[in-house]
């Protein structure tokens, strides 16, 4: 009879347990001393003991990993996954210190507590391994931000969006659940590992294709990749803007993370084929098209948008087209493509909805016209939101181009029938030459277009301007540095099963 050291357990679990720790000091910090401050003070105070137990928790996990790929476990704690763990939790960082910015709600306690329950979820997320562990930390993420999308209770658009999350979101649990169940139906396992060994022999099974498509809806939900993607455009614009970065970059790190783990791990052996005039059933050749609709849609209704967060929506549904290839291509190199881009994606994400907050905050709005002349009124945040949109873009020297390099690069040497993945590189190469097109528009607006007048300069916090200046130069770094990521996935990826 096998015995658990719960001791050693407690020891590798020790970042999420500091988390869990640190969101009720936050939350019974806020309501007890800090009950008759103001709210800016309680904004400050919570963000700092936010702060401080995620950089606890990052300095926990640098030092205690378990090389175990082969675990059979719920969950696996190796340098991969204390990696990604280190990344979430950094967002969580800067998401907390953006948040700084923004006045919509006088629960600040409750609203720093969540940010943390949202955190924990996705670390348990990317060390899961097991289809029960991740479904439950997909759900605990799921109903932190749910919460956190209508924490803005006098605005009605954030109560609609939160709604349609909800809901949207059930559909797609259940569809997940309902996959979840067939896999389990016909390997009788749970653990990913075993079911890759129990369906390698399996992949053209209908029951098996069937229920691969089934998870990979509810997955496609949590990335927001077309079709499953009608939430993000409304939840991006309704939600707090602190709240939207941290949807839009930690869930997305998570999201990709585990629907990499998914396939990589869980349908080896059931990839089928997605080169050109070799389709094969399997998980990739619903992947292209999952790519083909979220490139193509996200960036021809990005262009048509008058306000920032749904144009950063669209966007986001575009990138999730861009990331896909690199897993198609289920590879190594392909692996890494995907981390690197999500990571820098997701740095970027939160830098540029800390722009929007600064502006939305002093102006009242998120529409084009509130950027207007941004590049007088503020020229440190005109210079970060250029930073950030090229980045988006693809543009050298930021971190998106060789996000993007990466990722195509990939793809392009996944297969040598016929064009192989060429075909999507093609049409995402296409893709950004759009995208190209409405990331200027703004930018047009911030640095071509004189202010009104009477405009006010607006004057973000010096902790604000900090964490954005920041978070710009980081992207600047990974674009003329790539290997100081790029190295630390390759050699985490070598101890890990994915």
């Amino acid at each position: 009879m096998n015995t658990v050291n719960y001791l050693g357990l407690l020891r590798l679990l020790a970042p999420e347990t500091v988390l869990t720790i640190t969101g009720l000091i936050v939350l019974f910090f806020d309501a007890g001393v800090m009950r008759r401050q103001s709210i800016p003070r309680r904004q400050q105070v919570a963000a700092f003991l936010l702060s401080a137990g995620a950089m606890l928790a990052i300095g926990w996990s640098r030092h205690y990993s378990l090389a175990d790929p082969n675990s059979t476990s719920m969950l696996v704690i190796d340098p991969l996954t204390q990696l990604m763990k280190q990344v979430i939790l950094f967002l969580t960082i800067f998401t907390a210190l953006v948040s700084l910015e923004s006045k919509f709600t006088p629960h600040v306690g409750e609203y720093f507590a969540l940010l943390a329950l949202a955190t924990l979820g996705m670390m348990f997320l990317v060390s899961s391994v097991d289809l029960l562990m991740l479904f439950v930390s997909l759900e605990l993420t799921s109903l932190s931000l749910y919460i956190l999308t209508a924490f803005q209770k006098d605005k009605l658009e954030s109560s609609e969006a939160a709604l349609k999350y909800f809901l949207l979101g059930g559909v797609s649990a259940a569809f997940l659940l309902f996959g979840m169940s067939w896999v389990y139906g016909l390997t009788g396992e749970t653990n990913l590992i075993r079911i890759a060994g129990q369906l390698r022999d399996r992949a053209t099974d209908p029951v098996l294709l069937a229920a691969m498509v089934m998870m990979l809806i509810g997955l496609g939900f949590k990335i927001a990749a077309a079709p499953f993607h009608l939430w993000a455009p409304d939840v991006y614009q309704g939600a707090p803007t602190p709240s939207a970065a941290l949807i839009a970059s930690g869930s997305k790190v998570a999201g990709f993370f585990v629907l990499a783990r998914m396939t990589l791990a869980g349908l080896a052996g059931a990839e089928g084929s997605g080169v050109w005039n070799g389709f094969a059933p399997g998980w990739v050749p619903v992947l292209a098209v999952l790519a083909v609709l979220s490139m193509t849609l996200g960036n021809l209704a990005a262009i048509a948008q008058t306000r920032v967060k749904r144009l950063l929506a669209y966007s986001a549904i575009a990138h999730a087209g861009y990331m896909l290839p690199a897993l198609m291509a289920h590879n190594t190199m392909g692996t890494i493509a995907l981390l690197y881009y999500v990571t820098t994606y997701a740095l970027t994400m939160v830098g540029a909805f800390g722009v929007v907050a600064v502006v939305e905050q002093q102006t009242g709005s998120d529409a084009y016209d509130a950027f207007t002349g941004l590049s007088r009124r503020s020229p440190a945040l005109a210079v970060c939101l250029l930073v950030f949109l090229l980045s988006l873009a693809g543009l050298p020297p930021f971190a998106g181009f060789f996000a993007k390099f990466y990722v195509f690069t990939a793809a392009a040497s996944a297969s040598t029938r016929s064009l192989g993945l060429l075909w999507l590189v093609i049409l995402a190469l296409a893709m950004s030459v759009v995208s190209l097109y409405y990331y200027l528009q703004l930018l047009k607006q911030a640095f071509a277009v004189d202010p009104p007048a009477g405009a006010k300069i607006i004057r973000p916090l010096p902790a604000t301007l900090f964490t954005l200046v920041f978070l710009a130069l980081l992207v600047l770094l990974l674009g003329a540095l790539p290997h100081l990521l790029v190295n630390k996935l390759q050699a985490a990826l070598v101890v890990s099963g994915l």
